[in-house]
């Protein structure tokens, strides 16, 4: 197929320049015509635009979950700037600290915690014969008390700061729960929700770091617009 004769489209692109926040713009506008009435709160849509603007997926609607208190008291602990675990080094490449900044301005790669990769999380991992995530989330668990913790990819890390949860007294401020899979997936997320702590849950087996990421951005957002 002789292609030389074809005007490449990104030519448009060229001719009539588009910056990125504005195509933004254009994507949440096309978010909330083909979403009409979503039945949420207005800060709960802005999470989930957010979640469909990451996958352009719908009916991510119907399996998201905010507990009451959820956004309220996430806000709160960006404002204080409080801590935040994460179950993967990917999701922490992906947190925006322009954004977390823009809340509270004392906030550094410091506070984003991942310990996955250490290695003495891989040692003990292999003496134990269980997944990193489990000992990596027990070795956040100062971090934990008080903290936000994301979850995009590793159930038996979520499983486990549920025994946490129950059997040592951590109550982190909010837990976003989004890992995604096949096993151990659902029921970590249906037993976090029943524990009493504040959450942003997508229930079934979908999820991922992506999902993870633009929730506490949208989290971000709303805490940067609030005065109070």
């Amino acid at each position: 197929m002789d292609t030389t004769q074809q005007r490449p489209l990104v030519r448009a692109l060229y001719e009539n320049p588009i910056k990125p926040e504005e195509i933004e713009q254009l994507s949440f506008k096309c978010i909330e015509e083909e979403a009409g009435d979503h039945g949420l709160s207005q800060d709960e849509w802005i999470v989930l635009r957010r979640m469909i603007h990451t996958t352009a997926s719908f009916d991510l609607r119907q399996d998201i979950r905010f507990s009451p208190d959820a956004i309220s008291s996430a806000v709160a602990a960006l404002k204080r700037g409080a801590d935040i675990y994460v179950d993967s080094n990917m999701i922490r490449g992906g947190i925006s600290l322009e954004r977390l900044r823009k809340v509270y301005p004392g906030y550094g790669p410091e506070n984003i915690h991942c310990h996955v990769a250490d290695k003495d999380i891989a040692e003990e991992c292999k003496k134990a014969g269980l997944p990193r995530s489990l000992f990596a989330v027990r070795k956040a668990k100062k971090a934990l008390q008080g903290g936000i913790a994301l979850f995009g990819n590793a159930p038996v890390a979520l499983l486990e700061l549920n025994r946490m949860i129950m059997e040592e007294g951590i109550r982190p401020a909010v837990v976003i729960a989004m890992p995604v899979g096949f096993v151990h997936v659902v029921e970590s997320k249906e037993e976090l929700m029943s524990l009493g702590v504040p959450y942003i849950a997508l229930a079934g087996r979908r999820g991922g770091s992506p999902l993870a990421v633009s929730v506490i951005h949208s989290l971000s957002i709303i805490a940067s617009e609030r005065k109070d």
